[in-house]
């Protein structure tokens, strides 16, 4: 133990990542609503600046995919072995580390609030644009984002095999004295930003459920606490099993469990609708990708709708991308980038398609029925436990729902902590236990103070500003995102 203690503290990435997080946590303390107010001002001007940027580079990234996947370098194995995982495990792993919790966040609000709001006119049925949006913002873009990351660093590790850093697979970066490092950096403390607005807005929808279900007010600063303890100690505990062990168990479970609660709405709802708006919406979403995807004529949903929605959400994916990303290429191990890179864009983007057309369907109909519609489903935390009300078995089905979110949030930090860990362990892909344990303290000490902070100064929106602050960390790897398809492209040209 004491030749690990010396080993890390003399590793600078996790020194001066760990005292950024301090040294932020003290500023964010103090200076509370001067930092909310300059994190807003700062997404706004990356989304009203730069997102335009971000759709072309979300359309260049799936298109970019497709060649790669379709070209001779599709045929490019990563490592000489058969699959590490097998298919089911290995959806479950991607899918519960790349979208989780988000699903059951908007199941009902999104779709609905799109319903009721459409954001573009394309002729249409009202329901049917609104699922097509949905799966606009959900689908193909987002992991293309992830994919991305994905071949670069898989392509790393298991053809060059080098290490898991973004700035090892290149010559460019690794000239540099600073710019690795800085990457590096970057990386860590996006992810764990990027992991204290998963676990705010998960731990918040939990504790909204709750507090729906027993009638009580929201707002439980213990009740929180204990959720953020569990959730980073079962990762914790998950992480230390290692992917085999740990990870891949509890993935399984929440495909498991995802698909029997959508399942269960499915039967009770009205199959043939389901069906129809799957296939119709889907087709619309096929032949209008491209236009929608550069907001072209009346695809263009305007400049408000796209800075709130679509803007926000590219820079979101955008910020986990090389987190996410990394986690894709460490359990892709023994397949092709063709069976990596189609798996990724496609099977995932079914799957929530189908899971938002069976909610989204069933959530119109309950919402035509209603007299007048009071935004019953207006409330992103609540919207869906207020939905189980209208089908049988309401306290069974939203305790599922709680358990889920839990679940989802402990894949989400324990693939961080495995990744951060093989990022400050030298690019190990298997990273040393102590390590895990480390990342695990700091992420729980972490999502702790700002939980606090958050409840302490409740008008100060805490939470809302480490969402926000991950449009900004985006930005740099939107950057990063093309310059290393151009780079890998070069290499791919000169190695194959």
């Amino acid at each position: 133990m004491h030749s690990f203690l010396d080993k890390l503290i003399r590793n600078r990435v996790f020194l001066i990542s760990g005292g950024i997080l301090f040294l932020g946590s003290i500023v964010i303390f103090l200076f509370t609503d001067w930092f909310y107010d300059a994190i807003n001002s700062g997404s706004l001007w990356v989304r009203y600046y730069f997102g335009k940027f971000y759709l072309y580079l979300g359309l260049g990234c799936v298109l970019f995919l497709l060649l790669l996947a379709f070209s001779k370098f599709g045929k490019i194995r990563l490592g000489n072995s058969p699959p590490e995982f097998d298919r089911l495990s290995w959806i479950a792993m991607l899918y519960s580390a790349g979208m989780g919790a988000g699903i059951l966040l908007r199941a009902v609000q999104e779709p609905v609030y799109m319903y009721l709001n459409p954001p573009i006119n394309t002729g249409a049925e009202e329901k049917i644009i609104a699922l097509e949006y949905t799966f606009y913002q959900w689908g193909f873009t987002a992991w293309a984002f992830y994919g991305i990351f994905a071949v670069v660093i898989g392509y790393s590790i298991f053809v060059e095999k080098t290490d898991v850093r973004l700035s090892s697979g290149f010559p460019l970066f690794r000239k540099s004295k600073i710019l690795p490092d800085g990457i590096d950096i970057l990386t860590i403390l996006t992810t764990i930003i990027g992991l204290v607005a998963a676990i705010g807005l998960g731990t918040s929808q939990i504790e909204g459920g709750a507090s729906h279900l027993l009638q009580k007010n929201p707002g439980s600063l213990l009740l929180n606490l204990m959720l953020v303890f569990i959730i980073c100690f079962l990762a914790f505990i998950s992480a230390w099993n290692g992917i085999h062990k740990g990870i891949k168990i509890i993935s399984n479970w929440n495909i498991y469990i995802t698909l029997a609660l959508m399942i269960f709405v499915f039967i009770l709802g009205d199959i043939g609708e389901i069906f129809n708006n799957f296939f119709v919406a889907g087709y619309h979403y096929l032949i209008d990708f491209i236009p929608m995807s550069l907001a072209m004529g009346k695809y263009d949903p305007g400049v408000e709708f796209l800075t709130d929605w679509t803007y926000y959400y590219w820079a979101f994916w955008l910020a986990w991308a090389p987190f996410t990303g990394i986690f894709i290429a460490r359990i892709s191990k023994g397949r092709t980038l063709r069976e990596m890179i189609l798996g990724v864009l496609i099977l995932p983007s079914l799957g929530t398609f189908l899971w938002f057309s069976v909610f989204g369907s069933s959530a119109f109909e309950i919402v035509e029925a209603l007299p007048v519609y009071n935004e019953e489903f207006g409330n992103v935390f609540t919207s869906i436990f207020v939905f189980f009300e209208n089908f049988p078995l309401q306290g069974f089905t939203s305790i599922l729902v709680i358990l889920l979110l839990i679940s989802f949030l402990v894949t989400s930090v324990d693939s961080a902590i495995f990744v951060l860990s093989m990022f400050t362990d030298y690019g190990k892909k298997e990273p040393r236990k102590p390590f895990r344990l480390a990342w695990a303290i700091i992420i729980f000490i972490f999502c702790e103070a700002i939980v606090v902070l958050g409840q302490v100064k409740p008008n100060s929106n805490v939470l809302t500003a480490m969402q926000k602050f991950l449009i900004i960390t985006s930005l740099p790897f939107a950057v990063l995102s093309l310059l290393i398809m151009i780079l890998l492209f070069r290499k791919l040209l000169k190695n194959h």
